[in-house]
């Protein structure tokens, strides 16, 4: 085949493509208005979009190793490490996720389909599976079904390949363990680049409440979630604020007669139990309320970003965890009721070039704000390490090697509260060093 007939074909393609492109050149910039474009998944989202308008496959790996303090740590930088074992290989998440959006006019609806799913050596699990439909003719609203990221908070939200540290805190993990639920939302979102409320953003979902790591729905109860935002605002050319208030509301079916909560009676902070029948059919509540704020100071070409957030409120657990329980309850025991709060705060400063960053983390997370240290193992008071308060100071590097690789090397300094518990009397040594590379396509 001749080299003129090579360049004649290649240029029919080429004409061939322009022309079926040309008609989706009003969708492309409707979907830069719908989708964060500062984090690295919008930008390849809508990358990919303006040429093929359709459809997008992606994903990433985070393959890393991991030094603990002690071996068999239980920790919230990663699973739990296993007995004799203080170092090691893990695939932390290795994710594809596919995409499909096709525009509407102003008389048809819009509509985004996603499908994302984690393979590692712990197993297969799904992470996405959801619809979105937008309406186009005031270009404020859509409703998502399905199972998606619930809308609480800042750090719940935060992609884990956009995020900074390896992890999300131990208050995040442990008021919403997998970030996920099933559920139907629906979002006030302007997508016109002059709307009066273009920085404004609000949603209100109805949720199982129990996440994706619960086998189904196991009760009638469905968990209130509701998020008002403010967008990226421009205070000056060198300061950008955004934020956000949070509340959930929700609770799990009380299917036995015992009710456990926490008192203080003698100056000493112990566990009550109510063994009425009347509890039985009852709702133990869940009860969160959040507020987050984020800077952007960029007076030169380095960025330095400020981000805090606070969450408190009352959670149901169990006597061994504060956690969501995913089940109900064995008929001999009960849920735990609990008051809690728990704070982040991060610093993260750019050196050098846009590619190095650094990183400073604090967060607490005290998961029964009712009892003291010196109350947990206290003679009489029947309180457990459950109620244990954690301190962790992050400090950590990133460095982008390219737009598809990324490194991060991160150690977190972690404080438990003292105790009268032989385990904790002093603070335990389970710090946690991290390697980790991300590969994304």
């Amino acid at each position: 085949m001749s080299y003129k007939r090579i360049r004649r074909q290649l240029w029919d393609i080429n004409l061939l493509l322009f022309i079926f492109l040309l008609p989706f050149s009003s969708s492309a910039q409707f979907l830069m208005d719908m989708i964060d474009t500062t984090k690295e998944t919008g930008q390849g989202i809508l990358s990919v979009y303006k040429k093929y308008d359709h459809l997008r496959i992606g994903g990433y790996i985070q393959p890393q190793f991991q030094l603990a303090q002690n071996e068999g740590i239980a920790s919230y930088e990663g699973p739990n490490f296993p007995s004799n074992v203080s170092n090691r290989f893990t695939l932390r998440r290795s994710r594809v996720r596919m995409d499909y959006v096709h525009f509407g006019s102003p008389e048809k609806a819009g509509v985004q389909v996603v499908f994302q799913f984690d393979v590692n050596e712990r197993g297969f699990t799904i992470r996405d599976v959801w619809g979105r439909v937008f309406e186009n003719k005031y270009q404020l609203f859509s409703l998502a079904t399905g199972m998606f990221a619930c809308p609480f908070g800042y750090e719940i939200n935060l992609s884990s390949s956009d995020r900074e540290t390896p992890e999300r805190g131990r208050m995040s993990q442990s008021l919403m363990r997998g970030e996920r639920d099933l559920g139907a939302m629906v979002s006030f979102d302007p997508r016109k680049k002059n709307a009066r409320l273009k920085y404004l953003k609000a949603d209100v979902g109805l949720f199982n409440g129990q996440g994706i790591n619960a086998a189904g729905e196991f009760d009638n109860h469905k968990d209130l979630i509701a998020r008002i935002s403010l967008k990226p605002f421009p205070l000056s050319k060198t300061i950008t604020l955004s934020g956000s208030l949070s509340y959930l509301d929700g609770g799990l079916l009380q299917n036995t007669k015992y009710k456990y909560r926490y008192v203080n009676e003698g100056g000493v902070s112990q566990m009550k139990v109510d063994s009425s029948l009347n509890n039985i059919g009852e709702i133990s509540p869940r009860r969160y309320y959040g507020a987050d704020v984020q800077i952007k100071i960029r007076p030169r070409k380095l960025t330095t970003e400020l981000r805090a957030e606070y969450i408190t409120g009352i959670q149901t657990g169990t006597e061994q965890s504060a956690e969501t329980p995913n089940t109900l309850v064995a008929s001999n025991t009960g849920f735990h009721i609990r008051r809690f709060d728990g704070a982040y705060f991060y610093l993260l400063q750019q050196i050098f070039s846009e590619r190095h960053q650094l990183m400073l983390k604090y967060d607490w997370y005290d998961p029964n704000t009712q009892v003291a240290g010196k109350d947990i193992g206290a003679p009489g008071a029947n309180v457990n390490a459950t109620n244990i308060k954690y301190s962790t100071l992050g400090i950590g590097y990133l460095y982008h090697i390219n737009e598809n690789v990324k490194l991060t090397l991160y150690y977190a300094r972690v404080w438990n509260e003292s105790t009268q518990l032989n385990a904790f009397i002093n603070d335990i040594r389970d710090d946690v060093f991290t390697c980790r590379i991300q590969y994304r396509f």
